[in-house]
């Protein structure tokens, strides 16, 4: 236990003060941009203090990037991509931690290796399996000589394509790992007891126990797929398909187009901040318990 002297404490809360002023002040230029016009945004040195012009910014910018759209298109993907993080890393460490097969631990080192494999290194054969999501298992058939021939898949430009590349996480699978691994065997021994299954012990007995664990990695992963910018601008041409970070980007021309509009968009940049911080605002008590909690 460290010992609190008034020295020690005005010294973490020093830091604590400094490290908060670090993260706020980007949030704090964008909402001064966003609340000024454009004259006073291109102003050398840009005024410090919020000006009055906010809500008809974000008025430009809803309606400029077409937000009402794709911001549904951003709940649907973020949900969807959160959803299936939570479900499939707690089904794949559930079956590392309760079942007891040969290759259990090769298999978990495979998954805990692609840690080192983000999106952007694997972003072409993604793109190549995302095109034909069958090719793989055609070129199995081509090389055991079987005479089969699979139908095309095409998951680009689709709720699939945007979704299912980034279910797996390495990530929540070790997090649910070291969980369950906490959890006494003597409620597995229980359950047997009692005649319950393997399905019916993780769905009454390992799923309310992490419930705190799936809503801290289920808040960061709707973060972290909120934020996707690669990955669907690859996927996606039909604007049906565009999230809010894609109309976000345009909102700022190119260098060889017409001057940017910065005020508007940064007031578009607030509007695309608001439903990941609405989420860790809702969910941030569970979310630290999810991480931080000691006793199960």
């Amino acid at each position: 236990m460290i010992e609190r002297t008034p020295l020690v404490n005005l010294l973490t809360h020093l830091v604590l003060v400094g490290g908060l002023l670090v993260l706020l002040l980007p949030v704090y230029v964008v909402v001064v941009a966003a609340s000024h016009d454009l004259v006073a945004v291109n102003q050398v040195p840009m005024p410090l203090l919020p000006g009055h012009h906010l809500w008809e910014n974000l008025a430009v910018a809803w309606q400029k990037g077409n937000f009402r759209n794709v911001m549904l298109t951003s709940v649907i993907v973020a949900g969807l991509v959160a959803a299936g993080k939570v479900g499939l890393s707690a089904i794949s460490a559930y079956s590392i931690v309760y079942f007891d097969y040969r290759l259990r631990m090769v298999f978990f080192w495979i998954i805990f290796a692609t840690l080192m494999l983000p999106l952007e290194v694997r972003i072409v054969p993604t793109y190549a399996v995302a095109a034909n999501a069958l090719e793989p298992f055609q070129a199995l058939f081509d090389l055991s000589g079987l005479s089969v021939t699979l139908p095309r898949w095409n998951l680009l430009n689709s709720y699939s394509g945007l979704v299912l590349p980034l279910v797996a996480t390495a990530t929540g699978t070790f997090l649910y790992r070291q969980f369950f691994m906490t959890i006494p065997d003597e409620l597995a021994e229980a359950a047997k007891m009692d005649g319950a299954g393997a399905f019916r012990f993780f769905k009454d007995v390992i799923l309310p126990l992490s419930v705190t664990n799936m809503a801290a990695l289920g808040t960061i992963m709707f973060v972290y797929a909120w934020n996707q910018y690669l990955w669907p601008l690859l996927v996606v041409t039909d604007q049906n398909y565009a999230t809010a970070s894609m109309e976000l980007g345009r909102l700022v021309p190119s260098a060889y187009g017409e001057a940017p509009v910065w005020n508007t968009a940064m007031a578009g940049t607030l509007i695309v901040m608001a439903p990941p911080l609405a989420v860790v605002v809702v969910l941030q008590r569970w979310f630290v318990r999810g991480l931080v909690a000691v006793e199960k």
